[in-house]
């Protein structure tokens, strides 16, 4: 679907008045623009639920073109946009006149009613304030009905709005199983479901959540406060595991060890486990140092100081530097006015994002060198050409191959494993490789003609 029809699709119900078709079915009422509501509001369709989506209209346009690579949730939610089974509006100004469009259908002829409301806590805070929304939501009539509230915040703020809503019915969701690149089918069926109650037991009044919590590898129910915590440690204990590991690359590389060799043992502890031990660039998106940061402030809130927190921040930041100085002792600092291919832009290899990306500052330094800049990255063309739409020394091109006579050099930022590299039109040219995605198995390494480095692994 292309970015005209997702803008127009998107606008097209932009000032739709409540109408009265579809009036016999619950509304699942979701406010928010993020992955998470879009990807909400598609899974809810799919189970047969009827869903409002309220939101900034221009940023949910933003959003979907950004998640153009996200195919199949492209198509579910044109569909079910076109079947007026999810209707997108705008966001108003306050909740109280959002609350009030619901509690007059239900009181006129229309007889709507109110499945559950749905707050994407990331969305709202730049334009509800906290205590309107909260006197809004105490003074509604829809008191019975169940609150959910998603994002990621400081630890104990969701559970503090909690105690401040006069509902019994709050839940908190995090998502810590919505994976980047496959985010319908990970919430279908989501690896760890965790689900915070401000009353305990209550969650069957979440009844149209039910076929998802049936299809989790894992569930677990807590208050609210607890939840929050397990969300903020998981995710920081993820990224411990991805810094530590690339610590132990820069040691590998001293003792002529290949890092991945090292991985695939230690995963073979059960104690250990093999997940989030590959040594790379670090980790980027909108989670991971989302969540940091967040962790940060809430141990600075305390005066607690936290210097394993502080180094994995320090190691992640350093370590999207480390393939640039590769590269510059490779040539003794002689890179001046170079041309180099780069494969991949985004965070992780399938998505399309590139926040927090490691070729931000890749490209940072190497434009610094006056050096010419090729980027291959199928799924995050879109947002560096938007990015980056002034600059003289970047190209964008279509294919990975085809420039590669004119480079003196290829870095690996993003590589998906299936889409296997071909070596022998590596091997025509013979130029250094810079992996910092440790893409290479051993095997194409060795049959490699030209000098190859990665992080924690060399030829």
């Amino acid at each position: 679907m292309t970015a005209d029809a997702i803008n127009k699709n998107t606008h097209r119900t932009k000032s739709k008045p409540l109408s009265h078709s579809a009036t016999t079915v619950p509304v699942c009422v979701l406010i928010g623009h993020s992955i998470e509501a879009v990807t909400s509001a598609v899974v809810l369709a799919s189970l047969g639920q009827q869903v409002h989506l309220y939101a900034d209209q221009e940023i949910l346009a933003q959003q979907l073109h950004q998640y153009g690579f996200e195919h199949h949730l492209q198509a579910l939610w044109q569909m079910y946009d076109q079947q007026q089974q999810i209707i997108s509006y705008t966001l108003p100004k306050s909740a109280d006149e959002l609350i009030k469009r619901y509690e007059a259908a239900s009181d006129n002829d229309e007889k709507r009613t109110v499945a559950l409301y749905w707050l994407f806590l990331d969305s709202i805070g730049s334009v509800w304030l906290e205590d309107s929304w909260i006197t809004a939501f105490n003074h509604s009539h829809q008191q019975a009905l169940p609150l959910i509230m998603s994002g990621i915040k400081q630890l104990g703020a969701v559970a503090a709005l909690s105690t401040r809503l006069q509902s019994a019915w709050v839940y908190y969701l995090p998502f810590v199983f919505l994976k980047d690149g496959d985010a319908y089918s990970s919430m279908l069926n989501p690896s760890l479901w965790l689900l915070g109650e401000k009353t305990s037991n209550s969650s069957h009044h979440l009844n149209m959540l039910q076929p998802l919590m049936q299809h989790a590898r894992a569930t677990h129910h807590a208050d609210i406060a607890t939840i929050e915590f397990a969300r903020s440690s998981i995710m920081a204990m993820l990224a411990t595991r991805v810094s530590f590991m690339n610590e132990m690359s820069r040691l590998a590389d001293s003792h002529q060890v290949d890092i991945q060799r090292v991985s695939h043992i230690m995963g073979l502890d059960a104690r250990v486990g093999s997940s989030y031990l590959q040594a790379g660039w670090g980790f980027g998106g909108n989670t991971l140092p989302t969540e940091l940061l967040q962790l940060q402030q809430s141990s600075q809130a305390q005066s607690l100081a936290m210097p394993l927190l502080q180094s994995v921040i320090h190691i992640n930041e350093d370590q999207k530097e480390l393939i640039f100085r590769k590269f510059w002792q490779y040539f003794d600092g002689f890179i001046d006015n170079k041309t180099v291919m780069i494969w991949g832009g985004s965070y992780k290899a399938g998505s399309g994002r590139t926040a927090e990306s490691a070729i931000h500052p890749l490209l940072a330094l190497l434009w610094s060198y006056n050096i010419r800049t090729m980027v291959y990255s199928d799924k995050a063309q879109t947002e560096l050409a938007a990015l980056y739409k002034q600059q003289p020394l970047l190209e964008l091109i279509n294919n990975p191959y085809q420039q590669l006579n004119e480079a003196q050099a290829i870095f690996i930022i993003s590589w998906l494993p299936e889409n296997r590299l071909d070596i022998a039109k590596l091997n025509e040219q013979a130029m250094p490789i810079f992996d910092a995605q440790n893409a290479l198995s051993r095997t194409q390494i060795d049959a490699l003609v030209g000098d190859y480095m990665g992080i924690g692994r060399a030829k």
